[in-house]
């Protein structure tokens, strides 16, 4: 086994100089119930980009530099999105799962429960997966023998898909459904189109014109330029019933002008923030047509085990949109930034 290897590491909050490629990183050893995973595969994430920005602010002071649940312990290495292989395991971690290709499910649980809240994350709360090898719980590492997505492709699946699995199952999205998608280019927004209409719900997505063909591709039953003149009009139009549910990863202006299309007795789930954190709009909107506002925050092990059958059975495919070596992580960080592109950002140890 190596005694050191490359990661990127994190030393503070601020631009892209604070994430710096290092070859003399520990490999780190696993402890009690815990697994080495050999990292074959990582993907870039929004809460990469705000955490090593420190922009999910605090209670309070939304301006305040603060990592996804507050501070944040410097040194750090980024990533939550993981595939590999088993390479060692701890005292007390089943030893069958060495060798085995895995999928790591990067949520840190409040508690044992099956629908415990994520109160941390690999890449923020702990060290993640932008680095040759990580130490995780043996129970999250998900064994994926069989299942026909490539290393890649898993390592797509567990912040975004996980997100939007959570998204999709606390809305109570049903089969026949119509269904609202913000910022569906995006991984997120992308793995809400595809998750949505494998489980047969008709989707209404919204995005730039210049990623309309892959949105319908992957499922959107519509899609909505965000730039057209009245939004509002166009997606009347589609439902002039009202819309039943609405799955947002973008907020900011679309929330205040959207909410009022929310038929009665609708739900807007909320999962994100990057078109704008603090919003105004109409209360009386919400409370006489009782509409359901819902926060939805990653994923719980029942959620995350629900995507882990459908990766297994490969009943989605992660479209990839850009690959970058460990030693890129910034042209990672930079093309993802950039937003000029549909699907996710891998990078490869």
């Amino acid at each position: 086994m190596d005694e050191l290897m490359t990661a990127a590491v994190l030393v503070g909050h601020g631009e892209p100089d604070v994430l710096r490629v290092r070859h003399d990183v520990p490999v780190p050893r696993p402890g009690s119930g815990e697994v080495l995973v050999r990292v074959s595969a990582a993907a870039v994430n929004n809460t990469d980009i705000w955490t090593r920005e420190g922009a999910y602010g605090l209670p309070g002071r939304p301006d305040a530099r603060a990592g996804w649940r507050g501070p944040i312990a410097f040194p750090r290495i980024q990533g939550g999105d993981i595939a590999g292989t088993v390479a060692a395991a701890g005292p007390g971690a089943p030893g069958g799962l060495i060798g085995r290709r895995v999928l790591v499910d990067p949520a840190l649980y409040r508690d044992e429960g099956a629908q415990a809240p994520p109160v941390g994350l690999l890449g923020s709360e702990a060290d993640g997966g932008f680095a040759q090898y990580v130490a995780v719980r043996a129970d999250r590492a998900h064994d994926m023998t069989g299942s026909p997505l490539s290393d890649e492709e898993l390592a797509c699946l567990p912040v975004a898909y996980g997100t939007a699995m959570g998204m999709l199952e606390r809305v109570g999205l049903r089969d026949g459904e119509t269904v609202l998608v913000t910022g569906a280019s995006g991984g997120v927004g992308l793995a809400l189109v595809q998750l949505a209409a494998a489980r047969g719900a008709a989707v209404v997505a919204v995005t730039g014109r210049a990623r309309a063909e892959e949105v319908a591709a992957a499922g959107a039953a519509h899609v909505v330029a965000r730039d057209e003149d009245d939004l509002a009009a166009r997606v009347r139009s589609l439902c002039p019933a009202g819309l039943p549910v609405v799955a947002d990863v973008a907020g900011g202006p679309l929330l205040e002008r959207l909410l009022p299309l929310l038929a009665d007795d609708g739900r807007w789930v909320i999962a994100g923030a990057v078109a704008g954190p603090v919003v105004p709009f109409d209360l009386r909107r919400l409370y006489l047509h009782n509409r359901r506002l819902i926060g939805s925050s990653m994923h719980t092990r029942e959620h995350f085990a629900e995507l882990v059958r459908i990766a297994r059975a490969g009943l989605v495919r992660p479209r990839i949109a850009g690959r970058h070596p460990l030693t890129g992580i910034d042209r990672a960080q930079r093309q993802f930034a950039e937003g000029r592109y549909t699907g996710k950002i891998v990078v490869r140890p």
